[in-house]
């Protein structure tokens, strides 16, 4: 398998970005574990679980498990929120989606063909901002507010 990782330009303190890509795999605890670590343990099941359908989303739906393809990610911490930023090299464009409008938040009927990640990933995570003419998603987790309920 193979890996890229490099560290952003230098920002303020407290403050760095992250970059990481791949080939397209399903292979992802490498991948999530460097995704989680500067994570607060209490969060790391539930944030797996939707990072882990985003990646496998990306790699699958988006790049069709074309080991040719790669699946970026750019991860840091914003104060109390922390970001992912997922994108993969698919050519489906928003009107090859079937998923429901984003202003909807419910579970998609047992028959349809998608839209299920959406709506996990929307109950993880805090923000969800799905861009898929960009083929990227954005995921953001406000992780002092979870950190300490558990």
């Amino acid at each position: 398998m193979f890996f890229s990782v490099m560290a952003a330009p230098a920002l303020p303190a407290k403050r760095s970005i992250g970059r990481i890509s791949f080939a397209s795999t399903l292979y992802l605890c490498p991948v999530l574990d460097l995704l989680l670590t500067e994570v607060p343990e209490a969060l790391h099941a539930e944030l797996r679980l939707g990072l882990q359908e985003a990646l496998v989303n990306a790699a699958k739906h988006g790049n069709k498990l074309d080991p040719g393809k790669t699946v970026a990610v750019e991860y840091a911490p914003d104060g109390d929120l922390y970001w992912w930023t997922i994108s993969d090299q698919g050519s489906s464009t928003a009107k090859d989606c079937c998923c429901p409008p984003e202003s909807e938040n419910h579970l998609p009927e047992e028959t349809s063909e998608c839209g299920r990640g959406l709506f996990i990933l929307k109950q993880i995570f805090d923000t969800v901002e799905w861009c898929p003419d960009d083929r990227k998603i954005r995921l953001g987790k406000n992780l002092k507010a979870r950190a300490t309920v558990v």
